[in-house]
C-alpha cells in the first residue's frame, strides 16, 4: 500500500500548522489519526515480512532463531519498500528515496518488531506453534495488535517533531 492510499496526502502542512499553535518552548504534537495511519503503514510491511519469514523458515525446516531473524529482516525490507514505492512515485531519486525511507521508518519498524517478537517469545508455546496451529495465528495477531498500540505513540511523538513519517509527507502533493 502506498501512503496516499492511507490518506497521507497533505498531512505535512497540517503538522507544520499544528506546530505553530503551541507556545514557545512547548513540544509540538501530531494528531493521533496521523500517527495511527503511519503506524498502520508500518504494520502492513511488518506483517507481510513476519508472515513470509515464518512461512519460509517453517517450510525450510529452520529453527526458531533463523526463522525469527528472517522474519525481522523481511519486516524491515517490506516496511521500507512500501515507503520507497510512494516516495519514488513522487519523483524522488532512488538515493534520496532510500534516505527518506530510512528516516521515516527505522524507529517505527524497530519498536514494532521488538514488541511483536517479544510478545511471541514470551507467549508460552507460541515459538513452537506451526502454521496449522491456531496458537500461531492468535499469538501473531495479538502481538501485532500490541505492537501497533505501543508504536502509535512513538510515531505521534516523531511526527510532531517533523521526523518519522512527517519526512514522507513532504513528498506528497
Amino acid at each position: 500500500m502506498e501512503h496516499q492510499a492511507h490518506g497521507h496526502t497533505g498531512h505535512g502542512a497540517s503538522v507544520h500548522a499544528h506546530e505553530h499553535q503551541h507556545q514557545p518552548g512547548a513540544a509540538p504534537s501530531a494528531p493521533w489519526a496521523t500517527a495511527a495511519q503511519a503506524t498502520l503503514h508500518c504494520l502492513t510491511g511488518c506483517a507481510i515480512g513476519e508472515v513470509l519469514g515464518m512461512v519460509v523458515g517453517t517450510a525450510l525446516g529452520w529453527g526458531n532463531l533463523p526463522t525469527t531473524v528472517l522474519a525481522i529482516v523481511l519486516a524491515f525490507f517490506f516496511g521500507y519498500s512500501l515507503t520507497l514505492r510512494g516516495v519514488l512515485r513522487a519523483g524522488v531519486g532512488l538515493r534520496a528515496a532510500v534516505r527518506v525511507a530510512l528516516a521515516a521508518d527505522t524507529l517505527s519498524i524497530a519498536v514494532m518488531e521488538l514488541i511483536d517478537n517479544g510478545v511471541i517469545a514470551l507467549w508460552p508455546r507460541a515459538m513452537d506453534a506451526g502454521l496449522a496451529d491456531a496458537l500461531f495465528w492468535v499469538s501473531l495477531a495479538v502481538s501485532l495488535a500490541l505492537a501497533f498500540l505501543v508504536t502509535t505513540p512513538v510515531n505521534k511523538w516523531m511526527i510532531g517533531r517533523g521526523k518519522g513519517h512527517a519526512v514522507v509527507h513532504r513528498y506528497h502533493h
